[in-house]
């Protein structure tokens, strides 16, 4: 072979070898690098939400309820929390957190149905953590969402119209909000912004509850029979597994461990002892005496109002949020569920609902770049010199309110029309525990 010729081979194999080392640096780059810290957070705070999905909730919304009802109460979350694993890995995850195509501003894909390519992979949202540890996160967001709006209907509807309608309701209203919130959907798009869930999980649920104590109807005796909680020492429990678990469910949604997971925490615990402390002292200024279960739902409500913002705001700001949803809450829990005549038997709308309208507002109010730089250095909130932001989470919360409310609607009446939603008269004077579970308690 001739030098020249020689000489050009060569030449050509060096630049070939160049051109793949250059493309191995590339990809090498940028393939995603686990952070075994930010892992070990994000399964610390999975454990967590999990633990408020089912002995929190559980045992929060069984202390209030009747004796005759406790089992059948509690035993919601767990069922719950099994039915909706299963959905989620089989086709929610994938509709919630993928690219849908032509339809992803509505609704995301199928590309992981059934947990499909999950080995090796990261999700864009959280790309320091293995994706399948993002699913099992997100699921447990999943769980709890339709398991609240149970304590709106406790005490009287059949166990099988509860199962079916969580079922429907998860795929039907979760996870296209959920999309369009958090998973590339058009809300996220506008600027929506909900840092842990205030719209995807308090209004969304509370908007339900809502709905459910309308359609479905009072208890037998409502207004007339005292219906005192069973057990508040059950309520104070799960309150105390609540109030614990949210630290996973908002530093959690940081997908990280660091400074924001840190400011995250505080605020949520914040707004938590201040809202309890405002509930405490207007209950105590009205009737005379603190009740242990204002005390409770203050901090409930707390942590739910600051859910949305936990991220976005400073300290000081989180006081604010935790004594507006102390004040907020009472009113529509005591004083507008009384004037109104609705039997929301667990206060699911007075609680869920009215913290996950009231903080994404304030979220528009108070965030701040100090804390999260979402918009580039550029003002977040109305106290950071962008007023448009209310408005821009105003439009969030009217969105998912109406959809919540009409397809929960839809869907009430089309089971009322097939399977049936209540017990009968006679079935829940004598209790759901020996009806509908052939159990009781001593």
């Amino acid at each position: 072979m001739p030098r020249s010729a020689l000489r050009a081979a060569a030449l050509s194999a060096a630049a070939m070898a160049v051109v793949l080392l250059s493309a191995a640096e590339a990809w090498a780059a940028d393939k995603p690098a686990i952070d075994t810290g930010d892992t070990a957070w994000l399964l610390t705070a999975t454990a967590l939400v999990l633990m408020m999905d089912i002995p929190g909730l559980s045992l929060f919304y069984a202390g209030m309820v009747r004796k005759k009802n406790v089992l059948a109460t509690a035993v919601q979350a767990f069922a719950v929390a099994a039915l909706v694993t299963v959905l989620w890995l089989v086709a929610g995850y994938s509709l919630a957190f993928t690219d849908g195509g032509t339809v992803n501003g509505v609704i995301g894909g199928l590309s992981r149905v059934f947990g499909s390519g999950l080995p090796g992979s990261v999700h864009s949202l959280a790309r320091t953590v293995p994706e399948n540890v993002f699913l099992m996160y997100q699921a447990t967001f999943a769980i709890i969402t339709p398991a609240i709006i149970a304590g709106a209907f406790a005490e009287r509807l059949k166990f099988s119209a509860m199962m079916w309608f969580m079922g429907l309701w998860l795929v039907l209203v979760y996870v296209p909000i959920a999309h369009w919130v958090w998973g590339g959907g058009f809300l996220g798009r506008a600027g929506v912004l909900d840092f842990a869930g205030g719209l995807v999980v308090h209004l969304n649920a509370g908007i339900a509850g809502l709905v459910c104590a309308l359609v479905v109807g009072r208890r037998e005796g409502y207004g007339h029979e005292y219906m005192a909680p069973h057990n508040l020492v059950l309520t104070l429990i799960g309150t105390s597994l609540l109030w614990i678990g949210w630290f996973g469910f908002n530093a959690g949604s940081a997908l990280a461990s660091g400074e924001l997971a840190g400011a995250a925490m505080l605020n949520t615990h914040v707004a938590a002892a201040v809202a309890a402390l405002v509930w405490m002292a207007i209950e105590w200024a009205a009737r005379g005496k603190p009740s242990v279960l204002g005390v409770l739902s203050g901090a409930v409500a707390g942590l739910g109002t600051i859910t949305p913002a936990a991220g976005y705001v400073e300290p000081w700001a989180a006081m604010l949020i935790g004594l507006a949803a102390g004040a907020v809450c009472y009113w529509s829990s005591v004083v507008l569920k009384t004037r109104l005549g609705y039997d929301d038997s667990l206060d699911v709308f007075g609680v869920h609902g009215i913290s996950g309208i009231l903080g994404p507002l304030l979220v528009g109010v108070f965030a701040t770049r100090a804390i999260n730089d979402v918009d580039h250095g550029q003002a977040v909130g109305l106290v950071d010199g962008n007023a448009g932001q209310v408005l821009i989470q105003l439009y969030g919360v009217l969105v998912i309110a109406a959809f919540s409310a009409i397809v929960t609607w839809a869907l009430l009446r089309v089971l009322d029309a097939t399977i049936g939603l209540r017990v009968t008269r006679e079935e829940e004077t004598e209790g759901l525990d020996t009806v509908l579970h052939g159990e009781r308690i001593q």
